[in-house]
């Protein structure tokens, strides 16, 4: 591979003429195995196999009602409502995701700095961490649409230059996950394989991508074969409990049309050493508010 002078060496093309399936080139635990952290071996064991880790618990009731608390002041604010952070569903122009929520909410900005959050990323990540994202979501009753199959790690390569697989996300529940309400699907151990989708990317793609995925999104030929190889799981479980996921992770949730809401805070932490260069596959970065510059660790 010839690389240009100042330029990264793409290990995982995308946004192509065609699909491209690329094994996974980089670790997804990088800390060594008798690193302390909170992760026992067990949970980084079964994180290295499937690419995720669910706990019950990982905040307490009352932290649920504080967070709950300030994301129906979020959601209610007419200032919040015309920030461009926030994202409304196409048809009820209700407050779908609200982006960089630990800038705005110092509740929020508390929670990203939480030894328990970021103990754990510093331990799969195997370095000081920085929030590359954060972002609230919410999926109201009766209607609310669903985030369709994707790796997010194909988006933040293309669209936001990172160059390697060393972020980790992690999606808190607000409300009681269902098995009917639109939870989190993962299909176990896809986060070996990148899947380079086919297409270029439009200018100002976010723009649309955050209300419906378009760029970027595997074909269902592709989707059947993950599926068959690695199965899906639905996560359910009480407000309060969490699940950490590889960002190569292929998944995605339905829409909701029970009576149930379904609510979380989603914290996306990337390796200092990991800082994005220009897109891989975008003419342009995105915005800062969904994919960082600032690489100050937390904690």
């Amino acid at each position: 591979m010839t690389i240009a002078p100042g330029r990264t060496a793409d290990l995982y093309p995308t946004r192509g003429t065609t699909e491209v399936a690329t094994p996974r080139l980089d670790p997804v635990v990088w800390s060594a195995p008798e690193a302390p952290g909170p992760l026992g071996a067990t949970d980084l064991a079964a994180f290295e196999r499937d690419g995720f880790l669910s706990m019950e618990r990982l905040i307490t009731p009352d932290e649920v009602e504080l967070y709950r608390r300030e994301l129906e002041r979020l959601t209610s604010d007419p200032d919040v409502r015309d920030d461009p952070r926030a994202i409304t569903e196409p048809s009820s122009r209700e407050i779908r995701t609200v982006f960089e929520v630990h800038d705005l909410s110092e509740v929020f900005g508390a929670l990203v700095r939480d030894p328990r959050l970021v103990g754990r990323a510093r331990q799969i990540l195997g370095s000081d961490v920085y929030v590359h994202q954060s972002r609230i979501n919410v999926k109201p009753g009766f209607g609310a649409s669903g985030f369709y199959w994707h790796s997010d790690f194909e988006t933040w390569h293309a669209e936001d230059g990172l160059p390697h697989m060393r972020t980790v996300s992690v999606s808190i529940a607000l409300t009681e996950n269902h098995d009917t309400n639109g939870g989190l699907m993962i299909m176990p151990g896809s986060h070996r394989t990148f899947l380079g989708c086919s297409g270029e990317t439009p200018a100002d793609n976010y723009k649309k991508s955050l209300q419906m995925q378009d760029a970027g999104t595997p074909s269902d030929e592709s989707l059947t074969k993950f599926a068959e190889e690695h199965g899906i799981e639905l996560f359910t479980g009480p407000a309060g409990s969490a699940t950490w996921f590889d960002c190569n992770c292929m998944h995605g949730s339905g829409d909701n049309i029970t009576p149930f809401p379904r609510s979380n805070v989603f914290i996306v932490f990337n390796s200092v050493e990991n800082e994005p260069v220009e897109p891989f596959a975008a003419p342009v970065r995105r915005p800062s508010y969904i994919g960082a510059r600032d690489f100050t660790p937390v904690g």
